[in-house]
């Protein structure tokens, strides 16, 4: 299921949108500010943000340009200002979409979709991180001049970790993404895996390591 946050300080704008978003089949995270926002981004795995632009503590514009530093995500900016110096400001911070208020939720639903699409097929089948490469067509790994064939649960996992270096990711998440939501194992599964992973690359390669996040779930910390 594709998580979506919100940003409005807006308890109204947050509530209408969350509602179209879920009966459209979205999980909704909402924030009231744009300093919650990015506290929400760091911690939690988002698909899509959609960014008011007047918000106190920290405005959408630079909520997105801090997005836009750290994050690998689309952004459509909100706002009631529909100048054409607003949206140049709008689009050098790094925003991917704009919407003027008011709008239609059937709008905000069918751009959202367009850059969800978007972003998916300009994700690259071949990962690197640091000398490592990370190969989805041909499933193998290549550290140096040594070349590794995962299980394929293994390979997967790895993959759905390095394609977000440094993001949080719940056991809950990484089960639904890599064995299905339909999964009748438990979280243990998890552990396993990432324990083998540990194994096959701690000796390798320092690229990367696999950061155990207390209490949350794990997450691929790349090595500069």
């Amino acid at each position: 299921m594709r998580r979506i946050l919100i940003a409005d300080d807006d308890a109204h704008i947050r509530k209408v949108v969350s509602i179209h978003l879920q009966e459209a089949g979205y999980y909704v995270i909402q924030a009231k500010n744009g300093e919650d926002a990015l506290h929400k981004v760091e911690n939690e795995f988002i698909d899509l943000a959609i960014v008011d632009i007047m918000m106190p503590v920290m405005d959408g514009y630079a909520l997105t340009e801090e997005i836009r530093r750290h994050f690998d995500l689309p952004v459509i900016l909100l706002t009631a200002k529909g100048e054409i110096n607003d949206k140049e400001k709008g689009y050098e911070a790094g925003t991917d979409d704009y919407l003027v208020k008011p709008f239609e939720p059937k709008e905000l639903l069918f751009r959202m979709k367009a850059l969800l699409r978007r972003y998916e097929k300009e994700s690259e089948s071949v990962l690197t991180v640091g000398s490592t490469t990370i190969n989805k067509k041909s499933y193998e790994i290549q550290v140096g001049e040594h070349v590794f064939l995962l299980p394929l649960k293994e390979f997967e996992l790895l993959y759905l970790l390095a394609s977000h270096p440094n993001q949080v990711f719940s056991r809950n998440h990484l089960i639904e993404n890599v064995w299905g939501i339909d999964y009748e194992g438990d979280e243990r599964t998890i552990d396993v895996h990432i324990k083998r992973l540990r194994g096959r690359f701690s000796t390798v390669t320092d690229d990367f390591r696999i950061k155990t996040v207390r209490g949350i779930g794990y997450s691929l910390e790349a090595r500069k």
